[in-house]
């Protein structure tokens, strides 16, 4: 049975039309037209990881607790996800999204980590909880992908950052993140933000601001919006490396070397006396 054909199915409908739109470098994505007069966003994958658009679906709910809007999801399946059709437009002002953004740090999460694994991209997430941001940022988040870059001259690096606590900064309790928050995840419906692809857990809150800062920045109005509603430490910008050594890492798992060399300059960088 195709994704067509279970997601009619699953909606009681069929599917009239699936057109494809681009944006995505990891699933195919179709604008579909529904037999009721339904639209819908379809995320489909010729070969998906187990049960990686549940965990996707799972995310989005854990986000639509905060004050930034998220897809509603109409069906999901082992290959396809479906959720409701969201007219996107140009990004306006960041204020309204920094605004939204700091208040869903602000609504935590239990611990660092979640109470089930899920995904960044096609990557396995592990989201075991544990106490502290620095053993789960470096073994639940930094060392599998090490493992799966088969980079063992970087576990030296990373068991060096681990002796390193105060890179991390000063205690925080553990904010709800959206985990995939760069700029491609982020669109505005009549001005107003919308997020979406997400790979969440209860994590420090400086990551998301630094993959938003690696693929596309943040500026000035962006932070003074942001701290308005929830005040950053004021050495935050001098992390940003250290919290985009993730994402760098995930990009060399997926995309390859280069990545990965980026990745062994900012460890050494990081741990250096």
């Amino acid at each position: 049975m195709s994704w067509r054909d279970e997601l009619a199915a699953a909606l009681g409908t069929q599917v009239l039309r699936a057109t494809p739109v681009g944006g995505g470098d990891i699933n195919d994505a179709f604008e579909v037209k529904l037999r009721d007069g339904r639209r819908a966003f379809v995320k489909t994958h010729h070969a998906p990881p187990p049960g990686m658009y549940e965990a996707e679906a799972a995310g989005l709910a854990w986000l639509a607790v905060g004050p930034l809007k998220t897809p509603r999801v109409l069906a999901v399946g082992d290959r396809y996800l479906a959720l409701e059709w969201i007219e996107l437009h140009e990004r306006t002002t960041d204020v309204a999204f920094a605004r939204g953004l700091a208040m869903l740090h602000a609504s935590g999460a239990p611990s660092f980590g979640l109470d089930r694994s899920n995904y960044l991209a096609t990557i396995p997430q592990d989201n075991t909880p544990e106490d502290d941001i620095v053993t789960f940022y470096v073994e639940r988040r930094l060392r599998p992908l090490v493992a799966l870059l088969r980079a063992p001259e970087l576990d030296a690096l990373l068991d060096k950052l681990a002796r390193m606590p105060e890179r991390f900064g000063p205690p925080e309790p553990p904010a709800r993140l959206h985990g995939d928050l760069w700029w491609g995840n982020v669109g505005f419906e009549r001005g107003q933000p919308v997020i979406f692809d997400p790979a969440v857990y209860g994590g420090h809150r400086e990551i998301d601001l630094a993959m938003l800062a690696l693929f596309g920045g943040v500026g000035e109005p962006f932070i003074s919006a942001y701290t308005e509603v929830f005040p950053l430490a004021p050495e935050w910008r001098s992390r940003v490396h250290l919290w985009q050594l993730y994402p760098v890492a995930a990009h060399g798992v997926l995309f390859g070397s280069g990545y990965t060399m980026q990745l062994a300059r900012l460890l050494r960088e990081l741990t250096s006396a």
